[in-house]
C-alpha cells in the first residue's frame, strides 16, 4: 500500500497536469469534495497555498511549482527503486509514460502503442503527443520518440530508423515551372517552408561532393505542420523538403517526384530518447525493443531505389 506522502505527491502531480480538481478527482476515483479536502489538508500541513483556484481551473503558485518539481523527481526515484528491487526477468508491468511528436505520434505510433498494449497487458501506457520536445526528466516521462537528435546530454538515445530527407514536388508543378538542376535554382522557384522549432527560416542547407551549400528560398506558403505542407506540395504549390518516410507512398504512386537527389540534406533519423538510468525498467526495455522490431531496417530495403525511381531517371 502506498504511503500517505506518496499518495499526496501523485495527487498533486495529477492536479498540476490536468489543471482541474475535478479531473484529478476522476483520475484517482475520488469525489470532487474529497479532492478539495485533500488539497486543503496538504496546504494546511505545509502552511502555504499551492494553487490559485478559479471556478473551473487551478494554476500553481510559486510554492506549488517548487512542490511539483520535487514531487515529480521523488516519484520517479521511487519508481526506479521499485524497478531495481523487483525480480529480474519478471513480466513487464507498471506505468510507462511516452512522449512523441504530434503528427507522427498520432498517425504512426498510436497504432504501435495499441499493438504493444495487446502484447503486454500489465503495462499501463500514458502516450502524450506534443508539437515540441519536452524535458523528459522534469515531466517524468520514461522515453520520447523524435526525429533528429536532441541536444540534451542527460539523455541516452537509440536510433530506431534511418530516414533521409529529399526535395520533392508534384509533376504538375515541375511541368509548369521546370525542374531545378542545381541548388541555386531553388531561389527562383516557389518553395514551401516547413517551420520547425528554431530552424533558420527559409534557409535550406545541402552537401554535395563534400562541399556544403545553403540557399535562401522563398514561397507563398509555410506552416509548422508537416501534414499541411505535404498536402500543399501534392496540390502543386511548390518544392518541399520531406523525409523518405513521408514520401514513400507518394513517390511510388507518382504524385510526387524527387528533385536534386544528388544534393544531400541533413538526415531526419528516428530516435528513442530516455533518461540515463542505471537500472532501466523491464517495461521500458520491452517497449524500446518493440519499436526497434517494428521499424526493422530490412523491411525498408528497396526504398533507395524507390526514391531514385521517383526522380523519373
Amino acid at each position: 500500500m502506498k504511503t500517505d506522502i506518496n499518495s499526496d505527491l501523485e495527487f498533486f502531480v495529477l492536479l498540476a497536469r490536468h489543471e482541474s480538481l475535478s479531473a484529478a478527482a476522476r483520475a484517482l476515483d475520488l469525489t470532487p469534495p474529497a479532492a478539495t479536502r485533500r488539497l486543503a489538508q496538504m496546504e494546511e500541513k505545509l502552511g502555504v497555498r499551492l494553487v490559485n483556484r478559479t471556478t473551473r481551473t487551478v494554476s500553481l503558485t510559486t510554492e506549488g511549482e517548487i512542490y511539483l518539481q520535487h514531487a515529480t523527481r521523488i516519484l520517479a526515484q521511487v519508481q526506479e527503486m521499485e524497478d531495481a528491487v523487483s525480480s529480474h526477468g519478471a513480466a513487464p508491468r507498471g506505468l510507462l509514460r511516452v512522449n512523441a511528436s504530434l503528427g507522427f505520434g498520432r498517425t504512426s505510433l498510436a497504432p504501435l502503442v495499441s499493438k504493444f498494449a495487446k502484447a503486454y497487458p500489465n503495462v499501463e501506457v500514458q502516450f502524450e503527443v506534443t508539437d515540441r520536445p519536452i524535458d523528459l526528466i522534469e515531466n517524468a516521462f520514461d522515453l520520447a520518440i523524435r526525429f533528429g537528435e536532441l541536444p540534451d546530454q542527460r539523455l541516452n538515445a537509440r536510433r530506431i530508423m534511418s530516414n533521409r530527407r529529399f526535395l520533392c514536388a508534384s509533376p504538375s508543378y515541375l511541368e509548369l515551372n521546370g525542374t531545378p538542376q542545381k541548388v541555386g535554382d531553388l531561389a527562383h522557384h516557389r518553395c514551401i517552408v516547413h517551420r520547425q522549432n528554431d530552424d533558420a527560416y527559409g534557409i535550406w542547407r545541402f552537401v554535395h561532393d563534400q562541399h556544403s551549400e545553403a540557399v535562401k528560398v522563398h514561397g507563398m506558403l509555410s506552416s509548422n505542420d508537416g501534414d499541411i505542407v505535404l498536402s500543399w506540395a501534392l496540390d502543386g504549390h511548390g518544392i518541399l523538403i520531406r523525409s523518405e518516410w513521408d514520401l514513400e507512398k507518394y513517390v511510388k504512386s507518382g504524385r510526387l517526384r524527387v528533385v536534386l537527389p544528388e544534393f544531400v540534406l541533413p538526415d531526419a533519423d528516428l530516435f528513442v530518447y530516455y533518461p540515463s538510468r542505471q537500472n532501466q525498467a523491464a517495461r521500458v526495455r520491452a517497449f524500446i525493443d518493440f519499436l526497434v522490431e517494428q521499424f526493422d531496417p530490412p523491411a525498408r530495403r528497396g526504398r533507395e531505389s524507390l526514391i531514385r525511381h521517383g526522380t523519373g531517371r
